[in-house]
């Protein structure tokens, strides 16, 4: 892909704003937390960030959610995010990894929450995805942890999900509410047929994403 297709030009729109919220942020602050998602669609975004001007060595990174599977693992989202956000200027940047050494999230969900609590809330950037079932962090439609992570306080929670191969541990909903700005990051027709169904509903358990529409969120698409 050339730099001049839409997604890239896409990409690099969002990585020159989300730089620049960090940046004002900073200004008034000692740290700064953004929060990512995982998956194809932020790669280009991911690459653009990184060579941004800022004080990366004061900003925290972490995911909306994580796979429970080891970091050097290829479907590892902190291994993605260490080999395409945390290179180049933001390799200064702190990664707060969603995972321990312990075998299961349910297990390891009281040490993550620790960790994700001593970040510098509200967050300055949460940038979202959403799957073809909007799903967005690990909110699936199928989950049975989904009623909980909708309505806990709790940072984390532990998800197991029919669908899905691996646990997984997200951060909830309120947690990820916890931010001054939203962003949604999309491609493709298909994402967008059905965020423009998600946005004609209410029922958040149908299409998880719908938990974030009622809040402002900045909409960047591609085809």
């Amino acid at each position: 892909m050339g730099s001049h297709t839409p997604r890239e030009r896409l990409a690099r729109q969002l990585a020159e704003n989300v730089a620049e919220a960090l940046r004002q942020d900073l200004a008034s602050q000692e740290r700064a937390l953004l929060i990512v998602s995982g998956g194809s669609t932020p790669v280009p975004f991911f690459a653009a960030l990184s060579e941004q001007d800022l004080a990366w060595d004061r900003v925290d990174v972490t995911l909306a959610d994580e796979r429970w599977v080891s970091p050097d693992a290829d479907d590892s989202n902190a291994r993605l995010v260490c080999e395409n956000l945390l290179a180049d200027k933001a390799a200064a940047a702190n990664f707060i990894s969603l995972t321990t050494d312990h075998a299961t999230p349910e297990e390891g969900v009281d040490q993550v929450a620790e960790r994700v609590e001593a970040l510098s809330w509200p967050a300055s950037v949460v940038i979202l995805g959403m799957g073809g079932d909007g799903h967005t962090a690990s909110l699936f439609p199928d989950s049975r942890e989904l009623d909980l992570a909708l309505a806990t306080d709790a940072p984390v929670v532990a998800v197991r999900t029919p669908s899905q191969p691996q646990a997984r541990i997200t951060l909830s909903a309120a947690r990820l509410h916890h931010a001054r700005r939203h962003v949604l990051h999309l491609t493709g027709d298909d994402k967008r047929a059905v965020l423009g169904r998600a946005m004609e509903g209410d029922n958040v358990r149908e299409l998880p994403i719908r938990a974030f529409l009622s809040c402002p969120l900045a909409i960047y698409w591609a085809p």
